[in-house]
């Protein structure tokens, strides 16, 4: 690396330098009009996606309906933004306050706030040493022996001291712009970890639905299953009687054995999944698991949303947290290749100082003691291997980062045709079930009024049932599922701004 350097500096005696004042200054303005540009390409925000929607075939107005809780047909209509508390739409006064609590107590949370502050912090501490001259002060006293014959000069060696103060300040030029492109780059990150903060707020909230809405779901499902299994006790003890009585063949006991231990047998399963789904919420509210204090949630205290909001893809990419994060990633390796663009250029330092030097306190701030000096410093790098590849890698980051753009944006794209498609197949779902339900209990209906009448048995009184209540487990499912695909829906749209 070849060197360059400019000195400005007064004699001991009290002369004038070399150079003069005007001299000086014509080229700290030579260098603050190279400063003007910075290396390397201004970022530009990627295109927005040019499809009219996010599915081949175009959606319905509606989705199908049911003669059931949370049957009614959605409709999709374009809107120009979500709200921010989006989850209000699902009409449950415990799920919003159990968010709300979440939002506060949440550790994951946490970490990305302090993340994000500490982006905040270290991007202030770049831009004041970057944009203004770094100013010190000093002090310092020593002590000192001057032999004479060392010099060539006779006299007995003596010992003194020396006082100094003095302030500097040091400024680096930016004539290519690397520190600017640095600073960009902390910019750019700081805005990454905000905007991966609004996707931690935005998954947490969407977890918690999920969690609450499947809660429900299983607690349904329970209590289903109980009432099947009743049914098949019942059945099981009458087969018995008959076999007793001589009416039936063992094997039918054996048979309604297995079938009552089968179902007993899912009881445990359902108990399990329920226990760890309230584990999960307590920890996603910030909770220990066996603190206690959550809110038991049912099916019939979730409003399905009716009108569900979408947004052209052109917009979606700017409001997706996850998309916006990718973007912040790829100006950053924007910035970071103007960064080791710039290191080819000339790098130019200034630095000053004032004080004053003496051998006594007295005299150290006195006329006589004054001095001065004004350094300036160019140095253009000559033969350096590693500097062009630090240059290619950084156009391989910036490579990097547009790929992984590209493949969150079609990861989004993806998310929302999903959860399209889901919610009108849930529809026809549910709508299928309702139908299927209705049947069940008009079966059981007429089978009470039969068995009450003599006409039919109790034994097939008890299957009715069974088949309704299994049919109720189907329905349950089918019923939570629309909830969490229009949570899902929200999720994708990238949720609002809180």
């Amino acid at each position: 690396m070849g060197k360059a350097e400019v000195v400005f500096r007064p004699g001991v005696d009290g002369t004038k330098a070399d150079h003069s004042p005007s001299r000086v200054l014509t080229v700290l303005i030579l260098s603050g009009l190279l400063a003007g540009c910075a290396a390397g390409p201004d970022f530009r925000r990627p295109a927005a996606p040019d499809v009219p929607s996010y599915t081949v075939a175009p959606l319905p107005e509606e989705t199908a309906s049911a003669p059931t809780s949370q049957g009614e047909a959605q409709h999709f209509g374009m809107v120009a933004r979500v709200s921010a508390q989006w989850w209000h739409s699902m009409g449950s006064s415990n799920l919003d306050a159990l968010i709300e609590q979440a939002l506060q107590a949440n550790p994951t949370l946490a970490v990305a706030k302090a993340t994000l502050r500490q982006a905040q912090e270290i991007y202030s501490a770049q831009a004041g040493s970057t944009l203004y001259p770094q100013v010190d002060a000093g002090i310092g006293a020593q002590r000192q022996r001057l032999n004479p014959s060392t010099l060539g000069q006779a006299g007995d060696a003596r010992e003194f001291s020396l006082y100094s103060a003095s302030i500097g300040v040091h400024y680096q030029l930016d004539p290519a712009g690397g520190n600017r492109r640095a600073l960009e780059a902390l910019a750019a990150r700081t805005e990454y970890r905000r905007h991966e903060l609004e996707g931690a707020r935005l998954i947490l909230a969407a977890n918690i639905v999920t969690a609450a809405i499947t809660q429900a779901r299983i607690a349904g499902q329970i209590h289903s299953t109980q009432a099947i299994l009743r049914a098949q006790d019942e059945q099981l003890q009458l087969s018995r009687e008959r076999v007793r009585l001589g009416l039936s063949a063992p094997d039918d006991v054996l048979a309604l054995q297995a079938q009552v231990e089968q179902t007993r047998a899912g009881l445990p399963l359902l108990r399990k999944q329920l226990q760890q789904n309230e584990h999960l919420l307590a920890v996603l509210a910030g909770r220990m698991p066996g603190a206690g204090g959550l809110p038991s949630f049912t099916l019939r205290e979730f409003t399905l949303p009716l009108d569900l909001p979408l947004v052209l893809p052109s917009e979606l990419v700017r409001r997706r947290p996850d998309i916006q994060a990718a973007e912040a990633l790829l100006h950053a390796a924007n910035a970071e290749y103007g960064v080791a663009v710039a290191k080819l250029y000339p790098q130019f330092n200034l630095s000053a100082s004032l004080g004053s030097q003496a051998i006594s306190t007295g005299a150290l701030f006195g006329s006589g003691s004054a001095m001065w000096n004004l350094i300036g410093q160019l140095t253009q790098p000559l033969f350096n291997p590693r500097l062009p590849a630090e240059k290619r890698a950084s156009l391989a980051a910036f490579d990097a980062a547009a790929a992984n753009y590209q493949s969150v944006v079609l990861d989004a794209l993806r998310n929302v045709a999903d959860a399209l498609r889901a919610l009108d197949n849930d529809a026809q779902t549910l709508a299928a079930l309702a139908t299927a339900d209705t049947a069940a209990q008009g079966s059981l209906e007429s089978l009470q009024r039969q068995y009450a009448l003599g006409a039919a048995s109790y034994i097939q009184l008890l299957t009715a049932q069974q088949q309704a209540q299994q049919n109720r487990i189907n329905l349950v499912a089918a019923q939570a599922q629309r909830l969490v695909d229009s949570a899902a829906l929200y999720q994708a749209m990238g949720g609002g701004v809180i």
